[in-house]
């Protein structure tokens, strides 16, 4: 994609983050379901990780390399005429600077970077570690000139034995993230907590993003909790296949 139209679809990204609340990405894995969001009428996409890998054979949780990932994505975001976002898991061992720039030049105008390294045991980075690693990304996305979307993710609450009994320490993550330069953050695994999602919400001036199940979670809800964006994760892709099966299964022989 050229660099001019890579620029402008970064810039509507950002814009699009200020216009809606919350803006809803529908977590797309191939060209058919990413024109086919689309066509539904949503300005923008994000491609998740798990139902790429999916749909690819592959596993996630950097079950692919990145020149794998960035070879997936480039037809998918050629396909559609909005901004896409591209969930780059940890960074597959990729320094900052090369991350932005297979991403960029592909088309890609948003990522997500967890603190779960899975190609390196699934240890989770240290704070000053995470952010250190979404403040390359920023500055790598400035120097080339495009306003790049960073959604800094934590995992401290999926790996919590107690969601509750990590806030503090989520919030002070979130907050370091967010001065490291990420437009956007990630606190996974609590979309069905109300009081720790305001509290996160609360937390920080940058939007927060919220995984959500398209058929069993509610919009507004989201929107009353603070919530500004919110993504589908591998959701879609599963509501699909119950879909699909239960289409089916007055088919089968």
């Amino acid at each position: 994609m050229d660099f001019r139209t890579t620029v402008e679809r970064a810039q509507r990204l950002k814009q699009l983050h200020a216009e809606y609340r919350p803006l809803v990405l529908p977590t797309v894995w191939d060209v058919w379901s990413a024109r086919t969001a689309a066509a539904a009428g949503f300005p923008a996409l994000t491609i998740g990780s798990h139902p790429l890998a999916e749909s690819r054979g592959a596993e996630d949780h950097e079950g692919q390399t990145f020149e794998e990932v960035i070879a997936a994505v480039r037809p998918i975001i050629a396909a559609v005429d909005v901004p896409v976002s591209v969930d780059l898991e940890a960074g597959y061992g990729q320094q900052p600077a090369d991350l932005i720039a297979g991403l960029t030049e592909v088309g890609g105008v948003g990522l997500n970077i967890e603190d779960t390294v899975h190609s390196d045991g699934g240890r989770v980075r240290g704070t000053q570690e995470h952010a250190a690693y979404i403040a390359g990304l920023r500055a790598a996305a400035d120097g080339a000139g495009i306003p790049v979307w960073v959604n800094g993710r934590t995992d401290l609450f999926l790996h919590a034995e107690d969601a509750a009994g990590v806030l503090d320490e989520a919030i002070e993550r979130l907050r370091a993230l967010e001065r490291a330069g990420a437009d956007s953050l990630y606190p996974v695994g609590i979309q069905d907590d109300d009081d720790l999602l305001a509290a996160v919400t609360g937390a920080v001036a940058v939007p927060v993003n919220s995984t959500a199940h398209p058929v069993k979670h509610d919009l507004e809800r989201f929107r009353r909790l603070g919530v500004r964006r919110i993504t589908y994760g591998p959701l879609l892709q599963f509501a699909m296949a119950d879909a699909m099966k239960g289409m089916l299964v007055p088919w089968e022989p």
